[in-house]
């Protein structure tokens, strides 16, 4: 797979959309003025570009190539994540958006100050943009610079981030949120159109579904995988997947804030739908390819060169520029919600909340320079991905070592009413005090640097052991001090909710019933996992 070239014409398809797509972003967001017209896009936002939003922010590049790389390495499995996001999203618009939207919040941080206290508020916003910082940034960049050194072998990895960071950046420090649901709903069909042209030539190079069978390893067609499996046992699809689903959908400003920009509830609600709809396909077109590249490239040392591979290797002239056009959609998708999000906490977290008399224009110059600061570290940590197995492991791993304390929190709090303000601080800092030793252990015994203590245990079983330890401590000191105040508790979901909404639907159309969507897109989602069970 040595001396891919592109041709003239890709480069060009790939020049012409980057400087069309900021064209865009910039001139949607030329007349940004206030903080919630930055941050929060106004909250003008209907469910179309919700859900366009959050599908292309997901599925990134690093998802895009991680997905199929997983399924090159482990089999079709990774999909778990996948079609687990339809039914956590269905949590989310039950439970969790109704909240945030009352409470008028521009960060999740901010909504846990609301129901508990800012000591709360401060953690998460560190821990949140560290990770968003190591995660999506960084991972996104480095998934872009693989396919420009497999096209371009003799140009160094951190050249590459330093220019797919610049080109992501740009419109997003200058148009903030609005500029990037706008720009994510292109980049979003573009990714599905894209996945589907390559999909389809694969299995056409493979032949046939019963190729597939005859060549493939059962177990690696199969969702469901064996209790010692390393990557995904099945009893974490039960323990550990829920809490990581929980709080990349429901908790993480990444992708939350599309929904927290939306026009109502309703277009919240239809848009994160819409969203879990879009990703029913992705195993079809995004992991099935790395399952037909096991017979098409038998011999490949590193899964994350899979995707690119499949791209440079089977795809026409033209047709290969329009691929590469989905994956630069894919990177500035990913970057720039990442940017955006990280921007917003900065600002509405730390400067507004530290001086709240900070007027609105200058609150919106400080969010973009926290974009440009945070594209610089993300630059910075992005050639250090490389030192794991494959991307989406190291995705994955990281987010179930920092997230379970902070599921705790919003699940205990929105679940009980007795939880305060010192009980959710004592559970975030019981948390930490656990994770990081445990965390870098773990790194420690993988790149085999001889830890004080091996520490071997598969994360989808960490992360529930955390949340399990998380939530005992916030109940135990909860207990032990001062009920919350009566404005707290008003932000703890009920069965007397659902019975008011429940009156509020009686005379709403079913195609405007977000529980009846809800309901045939969990029967057609669970139709699509019984097909490869």
């Amino acid at each position: 797979m040595d001396g891919f070239q592109l041709s003239a014409l890709d480069l060009y398809m790939v020049g012409a959309y980057t400087v069309l797509i900021i064209a865009i972003g910039v001139w949607v967001g030329r007349k940004t003025e206030s903080s919630e017209d930055y941050f929060l896009a106004g909250r003008s936002l209907i469910w179309p570009l919700v859900g366009f939003s959050l599908f292309a922010s997901n599925i990134s590049s690093s998802t895009l190539i991680g997905l199929s790389g997983a399924a090159y390495s482990s089999g079709i499995a990774v999909y778990n994540y996948e079609w687990f996001a339809v039914v956590v999203l269905v949590l989310f618009i039950f439970v969790f958006l109704p909240f945030y939207l009352k409470s008028k919040v521009y960060t999740m941080p901010e909504f846990l100050e609301k129901r508990f206290d800012q000591r709360s508020r401060y953690y998460m916003a560190s821990v949140v943009i560290v990770g968003n910082v190591l995660l999506e940034t960084a991972g996104g960049l480095y998934a872009a610079a693989l396919v420009v050194q497999l096209a371009y072998p003799g140009i160094a990895l951190w050249h590459s981030i330093v220019v797919l960071a610049v080109l992501a950046g740009a419109y997003t420090a200058v148009g903030g949120l609005k500029a990037v649901v706008y720009t994510d709903a292109i980049q979003a069909v573009l990714l599905l159109i894209g996945s589907v042209v390559i999909s389809v030539i694969a299995f056409d190079k493979v032949g046939s579904w019963d190729a597939v069978l005859a060549g493939v390893p059962a177990e690696k067609l199969s969702l469901i995988r064996p209790l010692d499996d390393p990557t995904l046992p099945w009893l974490g699809l039960v323990t550990g997947l829920p809490l990581l689903g929980i709080y990349f959908w429901c908790n993480n400003q990444f992708m939350v804030q599309r929904t927290l920009g939306s026009k109502s509830l309703d277009h919240g609600r239809w848009g994160s739908l819409f969203a879990g709809l879009l990703k029913i396909p992705v195993l079809f077109i995004m992991v099935l390819p790395g399952t037909f590249a096991i017979l098409l490239y038998p011999n490949l040392t590193n899964p994350d060169t899979v995707f690119p591979t499949l791209l440079f290797d089977l795809l026409p002239t033209g047709i290969r520029g329009i691929m590469l056009v989905a994956l630069v959609a894919a990177i500035m998708s990913s970057i720039d919600s990442t940017l955006n999000a990280v921007s917003t906490m900065v600002t509405m977290d730390f400067v507004k909340k530290l001086r709240p008399d900070t007027p609105d224009r200058k609150l919106v110059t400080i969010g973009r320079w926290a974009t440009v600061i945070v594209m610089v570290l993300g630059v910075l940590w992005a050639p250090q991905i490389a030192r794991f197995e494959n991307l989406w492991e190291y995705l994955q791993e990281v987010l179930a070592y920092i997230s379970p304390p902070i599921v705790a929190c919003f699940v205990v709090g929105i679940f009980w009413k007795r939880a305060n303000g010192t009980g959710a601080f004592a559970g975030l800092i019981a948390g930490f005090i656990v994770t990081v030793p445990a965390f870098a252990l773990r790194v420690m015994t993988k790149l085999e640097m001889n830890p004080i203590i091996e520490f071997d245990l598969q994360f989808l079983y960490v992360a529930p052991i955390l949340f399990l330890f998380c939530s005992a401590v916030i109940i135990v000191v909860s207990l032990m001090t001062e009920p919350p105040s009566a404005q707290a508790q008003e932000l703890v979901w009920t069965p007397a909710l659902y019975r008011e909404d429940t009156v509020r639907l009686k005379d709403v159309a079913w195609y405007k019933n977000y529980r009846v969507l809800s309901v045939l897109l969990l029967i057609l989602t669970f139709g699509v996992v019984g097909l490869f069970w």
